[in-house]
């Protein structure tokens, strides 16, 4: 079995009993221990994989971390791990960092059982770096998250690649956030910058407001197209002339074409869902402009909407009422913000059913 299989089984898992997993061992023994298991570390090697590491640091006696990952008498990786629900800070990787100036390891991991944090010392050596180099949640898991989590795998494993590697995914990261950003709500600079390029005159404000109005689609419409070129020139390589597949009716789909992350999207509306309703009453129903995540598969009791065909900026979008409000995400973890208002519209749908 592939990584990316024993990935999709803990992910469902994760969905399916993340709200009931509200302690520290839970998490653990359902959540971070299959984890380990599918980089393909022997959870019952205490050899391998250390549970409850101790070392005194400095005036800190018996302190513990959750998992130490060793290869003879080295560590690899260290975890440190919290609830299922506890949202994940620096402030939680207390251990981590003392641990991390005094042992061999060069790896870190926070996790709550969904989301995983990966650090290093990329900034200075020794010293566990403040942020994160590469972050993704199991609600949410994409293709690219795979293929990076395969270079933590035991077959895999090298810690020198990695941490040559990390500095690159930390500015990489930093940099898409931005781009999302600006490309959604251009800064001043940025449409300075642009009319500057594209305008002879005096730039006036009323210019500026005109160019800073258009930016957006104008940039949604180049990587649309981007996309679209791509994916012609990837089918139109891929074809093998059949007179009888030729021949054959196909059917018409109305050029509506489900993202990984629409369904990754759906799936953390669901886990927050399934707090108030049985999973299974969410539905989603894709479209061209936005994707519906309906109650009931009813198009009347739509519970939220995520507007991510845009490809430069995702956005989505809740109700209240007839009303709805929409909210920019840099990163799909950050729908669970809004599961306050996830949850009083279900509430708001079931009482008016």
């Amino acid at each position: 079995m592939d990584l990316a299989t024993r990935l999709a089984e803990l992910q469902k898992r994760t969905l399916e009993h993340r709200e009931v997993l509200l302690t520290e061992e839970a998490a653990k023994t359902a959540l971070v221990m299959p984890f380990i298991q599918a980089l393909g570390y022997d959870v019952f090697n205490p050899s391998e994989v250390v549970p409850e590491y101790t070392a005194d640091v400095g005036t800190k006696k018996g302190e513990k971390v959750d998992y130490a990952i060793c290869e003879g008498s080295k560590i690899k990786i260290l975890i440190e791990c919290k609830p299922a629900n506890a949202p994940l800070n620096i402030n939680h990787a207390g251990q981590l960092f003392r641990y991390f100036s005094v042992t061999d390891a060069r790896l870190a991991i926070l996790t709550n059982g969904v989301v995983f944090q990966f650090y290093s010392d990329v900034e200075a050596p020794n010293k566990m770096d403040d942020r994160p180099f590469f972050t993704f949640s199991m609600d949410a898991l994409r293709p690219t998250d795979i293929r990076t989590l395969e270079k933590f795998s035991k077959a895999s494993f090298d810690v020198e690649k990695i941490v040559q590697e990390a500095g690159a995914l930390k500015l990489q990261s930093l940099l898409r956030k931005e781009l999302e950003t600006e490309f959604a709500t251009p800064s001043d600079d940025f449409i300075k910058l642009m009319a500057g390029r594209v305008y002879e005159g005096r730039i006036t404000p009323q210019i500026r407001d005109n160019i800073g109005r258009l930016l957006p689609g104008a940039i949604s419409a180049l990587v649309r197209d981007i996309v679209n070129e791509r994916l012609s020139s990837a089918l139109n390589a891929s074809a093998v002339p059949d007179e009888a597949a030729a021949a054959a009716p196909t059917a018409d789909h109305g050029e509506v074409h489900t993202t990984d992350d629409e369904v990754s999207g759906f799936h953390i509306v669901q886990a927050i869902a399934s707090r108030l309703v049985n999973p299974k009453r969410i539905v989603m129903r894709d479209a061209k402009s936005y994707c519906a995540i309906l109650l009931d598969d009813n198009n009347r009791k739509t519970i939220a909407r995520l507007h991510f065909n845009a490809a430069t900026a995702k956005y989505l979008g809740t109700f209240a009422g007839k009303d709805e409000s929409r909210h920019l995400l840099t990163d799909l973890t950050e729908i669970y913000q809004r599961a306050d208002q996830i949850e009083a519209r279900i509430k708001e749908l079931e009482a008016d059913s």
